[in-house]
């Protein structure tokens, strides 16, 4: 087996305050196979850590003095399209979450950080890199098979590019998805009933897949209070600007 594959996975972790990224380095430790190669506190530490150590992974946090993690982000896609980043912070804003999903990030973890939730990330990650070193060093061609349990690996999905539903989630099918969204931008809105009859579903698994929508940016919620019974949520197709 290639030694490569059995080494740790090198762990950048960009925080700014010290006493949180020392207690990620340690539950990241704990994690057979991981280890932190470097942390750092600040928008100069983090660019010098980058170029010197390339390394496969970087836990991120959202919020520092001197930039933003969506920032850092970018320039991470950008000049490091190696990097794989896990967003780890405790930004709970929608807007935020959405930009970092669609700009490619492995996770989003939020604070207060549990350990069996990061651990299990982190395993899915580790199952994830050993995948891709086996294609890019003994396989030239993949199976339609290999390529979704690939993708399945993968915690909050992997982008195929920058459009409508190219985001997919762990329990989120592909097909199933296309079809709500058909149907939601065909009738402008639905509500949970009306996209289980339609598409011969329950209203929880319309619900999990019309909130999914919602999480991306292709559609919005509104409640509507009726006169009698408990309150309808409708689904609205998102409205973009050309």
């Amino acid at each position: 087996m290639n030694e490569r594959v059995l080494s740790d996975i090198e762990v950048l972790i960009i925080e700014d305050d010290s006493r949180i990224a020392e207690i990620n380095r340690r539950f990241i430790e704990k994690v057979d196979g991981f280890t932190v190669c470097a942390i750092a506190t600040n928008e100069f530490e983090a660019k010098l850590q980058l170029d010197v150590l390339r390394p496969p992974l970087v836990v991120l946090d959202v919020y520092f003095p001197d930039t933003d993690g969506l920032t850092l982000l970018s320039f991470i896609k950008q000049h490091y399209p190696g990097t794989d980043v896990i967003m780890l912070t405790a930004a709970k804003e929608a807007e935020t979450v959405v930009q970092a999903v669609r700009a490619g990030v492995f996770d989003f973890i939020v604070k207060p950080l549990i350990f069996e939730r990061l651990r299990a990330t982190l395993e899915e990650y580790a199952r994830f890199r050993r995948q891709i070193t086996t294609w890019q060093e003994e396989q030239s061609t993949v199976e339609q098979s290999e390529i979704d349990s690939l993708l399945q690996s993968v915690g909050t999905g992997r982008m195929a590019g920058n459009g409508v539903g190219e985001l997919w989630a762990k329990g989120i099918d592909k097909v199933t998805c296309d079809k709500v969204l058909d149907l939601l931008n065909r009738r402008g809105e639905v509500t949970t009933g009306t996209v289980g009859i339609e598409l011969g579903m329950s209203r929880s698994t319309a619900r999990r897949y019309l909130e999914y929508l919602v999480e991306s940016g292709d559609a919005h919620h509104d409640q509507v209070y009726g006169t009698v019974g408990r309150p309808e949520r409708i689904y609205r197709r998102q409205r973009r600007d050309s």
